[in-house]
């Protein structure tokens, strides 16, 4: 540990690193292994905020799930170990239409990207198929997303088979 404090001191020295130490957007501090140059024009990297989200299975059992800003969906499921029998089968490759998710009409209308031609045609191979399916793969989880909710059909279609 010594060495490391050493170095760092002689870091500073050198490469004339600031003696105080810039914070994130959440004003964590940062670590003196994340120190700045004075003359860094960039933001440093910060924490990524948990958001959550709620699966509705057919029979009504709700799921809770924490994930990080920028997340799939498909990536909150995997993560969690969140059991959906078959779900995210291909991985995201949008090769199958297993992440298939229903979301409120409130909440598709403000999802940021418009489902692409590949979604769209992986989600006409889906079961209870709805004007508001989209694949839990292609869904970036944001801040304007935490906390919804989102209902899980009651079987899937492995496009695949």
């Amino acid at each position: 540990m010594a060495l490391v404090n050493k170095f760092q001191r002689m870091s500073r020295t050198l490469l004339g690193v600031a003696t105080h130490y810039s914070k994130c957007k959440n004003n964590a501090p940062l670590s003196s292994f994340q120190t700045i140059r004075q003359t860094s024009t960039t933001q440093p990297l910060c924490e990524k905020q948990e958001i959550s989200i709620t699966f509705v299975k057919a029979n009504g059992e709700k799921i809770n799930a924490k994930g990080k800003e920028g997340d799939s969906i498909l990536d909150i499921v995997v993560n969690n170990e969140i059991d959906l029998d078959g779900y995210g089968a291909c991985e995201g490759t949008l090769t199958c239409s297993t992440c298939h998710l229903i979301f409120p009409k409130e909440v598709y209308d403000t999802l940021p990207d418009k489902p692409t031609d590949e979604e769209l045609d992986m989600l006409d191979l889906a079961y209870e198929l709805t004007d508001t399916s989209r694949l839990g793969c292609q869904i970036i989880m944001t801040k304007a997303l935490d906390g919804i909710e989102v209902r899980v059909p009651s079987t899937l279609n492995d496009a695949r088979a």
